[in-house]
């Protein structure tokens, strides 16, 4: 009997213990989801009105005529992270995910220098979205995993296009899985597991994400959809 008691206590002890292991393990992990599957609830629509839907365990982006640039919005910002995400995107429609990036409270002006490293100014209006964005575009663009800033600077602070691997991670009608690293002033991508960019900048140290429906011209308007799934980040 009294072997018996012992052995149930044994049992008992390591059924508890695993669960613990098992649970910290969990929690240690550090990922959290930005979607809940069902709900867009803890995002929000700004600068365009393009819709924005959940639907089967994904955020569905949909074109609308007429419409500028569109981005469904975390409410919450965020500063040195990983962010993992999945996208799949009609190639017809360019896209991108912004991160430590902002909304224009009322019309901004900014003046920098552009590409050319002369000075340019952009004034942008209330509810603008603006900062860094990965651009998500087409296998032929070669710029996909590469950082522009949108509605500020206007131009790719990290371009990919002289790198062959890094422009052809990226794959048409296909989930193309993202990866983007912040820590201080040092920002990483990659696209399907391959390095994309990888610099240094202090303009930003936090921001919201922000998932991106383009405009698109009414000469050529259809309903374009982007898709984004397995949308989780882990805080650094």
């Amino acid at each position: 009997m009294v072997v018996r008691k012992s052995w149930v206590c044994l049992v008992a002890c390591v059924a508890v213990l695993t669960a613990v292991i098992g649970f910290s393990a969990t929690q240690d992990s550090g990922w959290f989801s930005l979607f809940d599957g069902k709900t867009l609830n803890g995002w929000s629509v700004h600068s365009g009105s393009a819709k924005y839907t959940a639907e089967g365990g994904m955020i569905v982006g949909t074109a609308v005529k007429g419409s500028a640039n569109s981005f469904l919005c975390t409410d919450k910002e965020y500063g040195d992270f990983i962010l993992e995400f999945e996208v799949k995107v009609d190639p017809a429609l360019n896209s991108g995910v912004q991160f430590r990036s902002h909304i224009a409270k009322e019309e901004m002006a900014f003046i920098f220098q552009d590409a050319k490293g002369q000075p340019h100014t952009t004034t942008i209006p209330r509810d603008r979205v603006h900062g860094y964005q990965v651009e998500i575009a087409t296998a032929a663009s070669h710029t996909c995993g590469g950082v522009y800033d949108e509605a500020r600077r206007g131009f790719f602070i990290a371009d990919i296009r002289n790198d062959p691997k890094a422009g052809a991670a990226f794959k048409d009608n296909e989930w193309n899985k993202y990866r983007i690293e912040c820590k201080g002033n040092s920002m990483k991508t990659w696209v399907n597991d391959v390095p994309c960019a990888n610099f240094k900048d202090a303009l930003d140290a936090k921001g919201v994400f922000g998932l991106q429906v383009h405009a698109i011209p009414d000469k050529d308007f259809k309903p374009y959809q982007v898709r984004w799934r397995n949308i989780r980040i882990k805080e650094l």
